[in-house]
């Protein structure tokens, strides 16, 4: 099992950016997957997340109606398309997977077996 995120980068506040998981190992039509985040001197956070069962998302707070997570299961891809960044949001972003659950709630508010290497995002003010 295997997470590669990719797309992070330097943007402006107010800007934004897409960050891509491409996975192998599993196929995206069952488990939970999401993007978490850590911000320096910051506990780990589970910002977005969906079940590849149902198609149900789950969002923090922090970004709802700004995020959005979702999927190409030809592609074994999943995406964060984030939209109007704040530099608030700036932290290593990480994409896990949990392969014994399908809740989205569940696994942005847990702690996940499966993690990718981060990709960094930093939002300028």
């Amino acid at each position: 099992v295997q997470l590669q995120a990719s797309g992070g980068g330097l943007v402006q506040s107010g800007g934004s950016l897409r960050l891509s998981c491409v996975v192998t190992g599993f196929t995206l039509d069952r488990p939970a997957i999401g993007w978490f985040r850590q911000a320096p001197g910051k506990e780990r956070e589970g910002v977005s997340c969906l079940s590849t069962l149902n198609d149900i998302t789950h969002y923090s707070d922090s970004v709802k109606g700004r995020f959005t997570v979702s999927r190409d299961a030809a592609k074994n891809t999943v995406y964060l398309q984030m939209d109007n960044l704040r530099p608030e949001d700036t932290a290593m972003y990480y994409c896990a997977a949990d392969l014994g659950h399908s809740s989205s709630y569940f696994l942005c508010n847990s702690h996940p077996g499966n993690w990718g290497q981060g990709t960094l995002v930093t939002v300028s003010s």
